[in-house]
């Protein structure tokens, strides 16, 4: 017999205008702010951004939905504008607070507070996402474009803040990498797994085939711990087996990991196993195994606030 399943038709869903904030447009950065964030390695990663952009090779950024939340978008959206990204990969969290922004200028609720009373995330503008995610799916775009586009071409009255729009505007592809269950999205009676799942697998094959032109290129990884490492280890696994039979290889590459996570000066060595920091992905996985043929890593510790707008700079300069 099958096991019994939740009824979500149940749930009592709330309007956004309903829910306290913990961020508005106030932590939006403009792109003259100061920038007084320094790190030796910020020099090499502009140059080497400048120089895959001379060569189309990938430059990609991955990030968790904390970059959003530190204000960064001008700097991500002017690193689009200006060629030196090729692709966005998010985590589900992501888009979820780039939609809200665009929609209401403000995102972010209190788990402490809403879940308690059983109401954490389930908001019904939020919601619509799974709309747009369906349709797009059964059109066969992926998470990241069909987002991008209800963007665009909706009525949000901040769109022109939103990394999505501006993707999709400019035709470069963010690629949204969910589990199901992970997210906000999830919990309500309109989410589909099989559209979640399809749309979120395009962008999947998308980023694997972006990954095929990493030689000479750049792969730049924002605190996420885990979405980022693994979907970029599968996604380099299937470009190589094709780079192998075609008798050409993607050694030659350089990566970067920022976050606050305090490592040892030698990062380009994998930690023990005797060291819990060994299941940091982050760092045995873009740090040291991918590189380890011929690639150069680099790491970055810092608020995201501070290090986005330091590479920004030192990427234009």
């Amino acid at each position: 017999m099958p096991f019994p399943q939740f009824d979500r038709s149940r749930l009592v869903v709330k309007p956004l205008a309903d829910r306290q904030h913990d961020l508005t447009l106030d932590v939006i950065q403009p792109l003259d702010a100061p920038v007084t964030f320094t790190h030796p390695s910020l020099e090499i990663l502009g140059r080497r951004l400048k120089s895959a952009r001379a060569n189309d090779a990938a430059r990609i950024l991955m990030m968790g939905g904390h970059v959003i939340r530190a204000g960064t978008q001008r700097y991500l959206i002017d690193l689009m504008d200006r060629g030196l990204i090729s692709l966005i990969a998010m985590n589900g969290a992501g888009p979820i607070h780039d939609y809200e922004f665009a929609l209401i200028g403000r995102t972010t609720e209190s788990v402490a507070r809403y879940v308690r009373t059983g109401e954490f995330g389930l908001w019904t503008e939020t919601g619509r996402m799974n709309d747009i995610i369906g349709a797009g799916a059964k059109a066969g775009l992926g998470y990241g474009e069909c987002l991008g586009k209800a963007i665009h071409e909706g009525p949000f009255p901040h769109k022109e803040i939103s990394i999505l729009a501006a993707a999709y505007r400019r035709g470069v592809p963010v690629t949204v990498h969910v589990g199901i269950g992970y997210d906000i999205l999830h919990e309500h009676p309109n989410a589909d797994g099989a559209s979640l799942g399809a749309a979120s697998y395009t962008d999947f094959l998308i980023y694997a085939e972006h990954v095929r032109s990493l030689e000479g290129g750049v792969v730049l990884n924002f605190g996420t711990a885990v979405m980022g490492p693994e979907v970029y280890l599968k996604a380099l696994a299937m470009a190589r087996n094709l780079a192998h039979q075609d008798g050409t290889t993607i050694t030659d590459f350089t990566t970067a990991v920022f976050d606050l996570l305090p490592l040892d000066d030698d990062f380009r060595q994998q930690a023990p196993k005797s060291d819990p920091r060994y299941f940091y992905r982050p760092w045995k996985t873009i740090l040291v195994r991918t590189v380890a043929d011929g690639g150069e890593s680099y790491y970055v510790a810092g608020d995201h606030c501070d290090t986005v707008p330091a590479l920004w700079k030192a990427a234009i300069s």
